[in-house]
């Protein structure tokens, strides 16, 4: 009798816009409470406790323990992501707000700093987007083919102590401090120049490339590594009995399986290290003028710029070098996935 009346119950259910009411009622008091305490994270935290709490009285209390359970887990995992985004969005609105009007201006993206403590004179940054280009492009041009290849020989051909040791050496130099690569590059340059050319120029774009080579390399090598271990052997065997050599096969077969994750990695490698500033201060220096010479005298960058002027008390031109940095790294992770789309094997795209 018990079971049958047990069974015969209806099994009660929230409405479908419970969790969305929940979710913007919890939203609309965390922003009161945050502009109340002046803080974001009082924000961010009244948020999560409001959400969770109305979640989970109204869910145990109607649908029961089972039902209750699987709704505050997913409200969970709903409030967490939403809590993570709201400082990045928070974060690109500042930037966008204090730094458009500045940044749309005549002369922002091809003016320099020449002559800024004068009135009426028309500065900007674009001595700093040449430099940040020139040295981002140069680091570049070294980092990948010596990325790409040291991945090659790991999981192609490495094998032993050396493969173990060149594995050691790349974790090593992915957590290296970048104030400590930009120290490596400052000491280097300047003996090699000594060397060569019988001057040693202790600051310039070259410096400042060598630098951020360091950082991008073990990027590069950790990325390109995944990717070729997600070629099936397969692939490789059936390579190898078509009489290809083992070269070809990496070529023709592993390589182009693999391009569009090794090219997209090395984009985002790219738009990792653009950023980069302290080593920049310590080997490319700063400059009032446009300098093409990656090889002579100091050039300006993006980073530098945005911490000079923030410190020169010019937050204006801060915040605008901050949005046009930022608008070039989305750039390149846009461009990034537009070629992983492009170059991604048939029946993925």
């Amino acid at each position: 009798m018990t079971t049958a009346v047990i069974a015969a119950t209806p099994q009660k259910h929230l409405p479908a816009w419970f969790n969305i009411a929940a979710l913007g009622g919890a939203i609309v008091l965390a922003v009161a409470a945050a502009q109340v305490a002046n803080s974001g994270v009082v924000g961010v935290v009244t948020f999560l406790v409001l959400y969770l709490s109305a979640v989970s009285i109204a869910g145990f209390g109607v649908e029961g323990k089972r039902y209750g359970a699987d709704r505050l887990m997913t409200s969970l995992i709903t409030g967490t992501f939403i809590a993570a985004v709201i400082p990045l969005v928070s974060l690109l609105w500042t930037v966008l707000v204090q730094g458009w009007t500045r940044m749309s201006e005549s002369g922002f993206l091809t003016a320099t700093t020449f002559g800024q403590s004068m009135a009426g004179s028309v500065t900007g940054a674009g001595h700093a987007v040449v430099g940040t280009l020139l040295i981002t492009g140069m680091a570049a041009l070294i980092a990948v083919p010596l990325g790409v290849l040291t991945a090659v020989y790991l999981v192609e051909y490495g094998t032993g102590k050396l493969k173990r040791v060149i594995t050691l050496m790349v974790d090593i130099m992915t957590g290296i401090p970048s104030i400590v690569a930009g120290l490596f590059a400052a000491a280097m340059i300047p003996m090699i120049n000594q060397a060569l050319f019988g001057q040693a120029q202790f600051k310039n774009g070259f410096a400042g490339a060598i630098a951020l080579v360091v950082l991008m390399t073990p990027i590069v090598v950790r990325n390109t590594e995944e990717m070729l271990r997600l070629v099936p052997n397969e692939l490789r065997e059936a390579s190898y009995a078509l009489g290809v050599t083992k070269a070809g096969t990496i070529i023709r077969v592993v390589l182009r399986t693999a391009v569009s994750g090794i090219i997209s990695g090395i984009f985002i490698a790219t738009a990792r290290i653009i950023g980069e500033s302290a080593p920049l201060m310590i080997t490319a220096g700063t400059t009032d003028f446009y300098n093409y010479n990656i090889f002579s005298n100091q050039m300006y960058t993006l980073p530098v710029y945005v911490y000079n002027q923030y410190v020169s008390g010019n937050s204006a031109e801060a915040w605008a070098g901050a949005l046009l940095l930022i608008l070039i790294v989305l750039v390149l992770n846009l461009l990034a996935r537009w070629i992983a789309k492009q170059f991604a094997p048939k029946g993925e795209k």
